[in-house]
């Protein structure tokens, strides 16, 4: 019991801080000991920054140059950064924001096997302009020249000379059985085939626009990892490709 009463003893009593007398309520609460430590200590901080401050403007050199100087001003007595160019544009923020790396994927997978499907349909020949390859004839003699015919060179029908694909022969001409079109029904055909490269232009579009926003994804969840070293970035991002880094390289035990 005796050594109860020396261990009792020994322990600190809590003193406990006396509140506002009721005459001094009207002054408000009664500044205790942790709220005068937490504001003796943010004054304290706020002096001594203030002093780095004052010392590091007194130490400046004015000839000293940083990049930041031309990438921010000054606007109506607020320090603004200068604008930098978007990396995103509002459909991949959209993007990015709602949707996950695996549903990219796999739209991004869609729009491919419908983009092929319309290539293997079209064969992408109309949509070829111009080339600079040429087919050149040798001919004996300039008399030979003049007289050139270049339908009965070809051996086809003069109408078929402008075209560079699927041009038969006489020979092959004569034998097909060639259907009666009017022009309004080539010119449904032709509109059509409008259409269809219309819409195999929108979705090679929209299948570039997909894998930009897959590549940031895949950048933005490897700069999450914590395990590894903090990379360097090589290129910043834009609208049309993703930020490239470069990480350390680091041996795996």
């Amino acid at each position: 019991m005796s050594s109860w009463k020396k261990a009792s003893k020994s322990v600190q009593k809590t003193h406990r801080e006396r509140h506002q007398p009721e005459s001094r309520q009207h002054l408000g609460l009664l500044e205790k000991k942790k709220d005068y430590k937490l504001r003796a200590t943010d004054y304290q901080t706020k002096k001594s920054t203030l002093k780095l401050l004052r010392k590091r403007a007194l130490n400046k050199n004015p000839d000293e140059f940083d990049f930041h100087m031309i990438n921010s001003k000054i606007k109506n007595g607020i320090h603004r950064e200068k604008g930098k160019p978007k990396e995103h544009t509002p459909e991949q923020i959209k993007l990015m924001e709602t949707q996950d790396l695996k549903y990219i994927g796999y739209k991004r997978h869609l729009e491919s096997v419908k983009i092929n499907k319309l290539q293997s349909q079209l064969h992408m020949l109309d949509a070829v302009n111009e080339t600079s390859n040429k087919h050149i004839f040798f001919v004996d003699d300039g008399e030979e020249a003049k007289g050139f015919d270049l339908a009965q060179r070809l051996d086809t029908h003069p109408d078929l000379l402008h075209r560079k694909i699927n041009r038969p022969r006489l020979s092959k001409l004569q034998e097909m059985t060639l259907p009666h079109i009017d022009d309004s029904t080539l010119a449904k055909i032709e509109q059509q085939k409008h259409m269809a490269y219309v819409e195999l232009r929108k979705r090679v579009d929209r299948e570039r626009e997909l894998t930009v926003v897959q590549q940031k994804l895949e950048v933005r969840r490897a700069l999450k990892n914590k395990l590894v070293e903090k990379p360097k970035i090589v290129k910043q991002g834009s609208k049309e490709a993703a930020p490239i880094y470069k990480w350390k390289f680091q041996r795996c035990r």
